[in-house]
């Protein structure tokens, strides 16, 4: 398949995990429905690791590992909790910030200049989130504004693209010393095993209760979000990383689908229109970075 093909799985793949996430697991408390999703997807990564191509990763590797799992582990249960909290087309398109705030980090941690084209990716990104509450202004302008303070699951999201715009750059050191499949296998199963280790402090278990007695759930979660991640390593290996990244950005739009389809989701149209517009900016502000 090609890499556009194989962006597009990844994408489809990302959005059906989370749709899957919310109909099945939203009853649990975050920890469990993050436990849940990555034990769901662990062993697929475990039997794609025999197959995929061997790495002898250095001590860079695993620091850059080590450096980037507390900031992953925090963006994970907040993900989770994005998604049990709020409608997936008012959270997950918030996504779109990450591609900001690296430029925004770059600015002020490197004094990298922002061309006019990422200016111009930030002003749609902007501009998309404004129109996802576009109902809203009825009441005032700056209603659609208030409207993404008041719903948790839009500024919980916009803090998960906060921590993935420093996980990326992290990310990126780790494949360089290894190659981006055996990161992405890897780097997933040391994630499952922290945070079934961290069980026994992470809290109330409170809905912990039949835990893993939701066979077909996890099995459909485990294959959605295997497919994304086994998807994403192969694209990546056809492609520049900033192409394939911005076409995985779609997951965004079929968020928003799976949201009014499965979920009856209100305002479908404005919030399909925001998440496109932002997903436009995404797209501007990789073609100003010379892809």
């Amino acid at each position: 398949m090609t890499w556009f093909v194989l962006s597009l799985t990844a994408a489809l793949g990302l959005a059906t995990a989370d749709a899957l996430t919310k109909r099945f697991l939203s009853d649990l408390a975050p920890y469990h429905m993050g436990l849940v999703r990555i034990l769901s997807t662990a062993p697929w990564m475990a039997l794609a690791l025999l197959f995929l191509p061997r790495a002898a990763p250095d001590a860079t590797f695993w620091l850059a590992v080590g450096a980037a799992l507390p900031l992953e582990l925090a963006a994970f249960f907040l993900y989770m909790k994005a998604l049990k909290l709020s409608p997936l087309s008012l959270s997950l398109p918030f996504l779109a910030f990450t591609p900001v705030f690296m430029i925004l980090t770059g600015r002020l941690i490197l004094g990298e200049a922002v061309t006019a084209g990422g200016a111009a990716g930030i002003g749609l990104i902007v501009a998309g989130a404004y129109v996802l509450n576009l109902s809203r202004v009825r009441t005032g302008f700056l209603e659609p504004v208030r409207a993404v303070i008041r719903e948790p699951g839009s500024w919980i999201m916009l803090l998960v693209s906060f921590l993935y715009s420093l996980t990326a750059p992290v990310g990126k050191v780790a494949i360089l010393h290894s190659n981006p499949w055996f990161f992405a296998a890897v780097y997933n199963l040391v994630l499952a095993a922290v945070i079934v280790l961290i069980r026994p402090v992470a809290g109330s278990t409170a809905g912990a209760n039949g835990l893993f007695s939701r066979p077909v759930p996890m099995l459909l979660i485990g294959l959605a979000a295997a497919a994304e991640n086994l998807a994403h390593m192969m694209a990546i290996a056809q492609v520049e990383a900033a192409y394939m990244i911005a076409v995985k950005r779609l997951s965004l739009l079929f968020g928003v689908l799976y949201g009014a389809w499965w979920f009856g989701e209100q305002n479908i149209r404005e919030r399909l229109a925001g998440a496109a517009i932002m997903i436009a900016g995404v797209f501007l502000i990789r073609w100003a970075q010379g892809g």
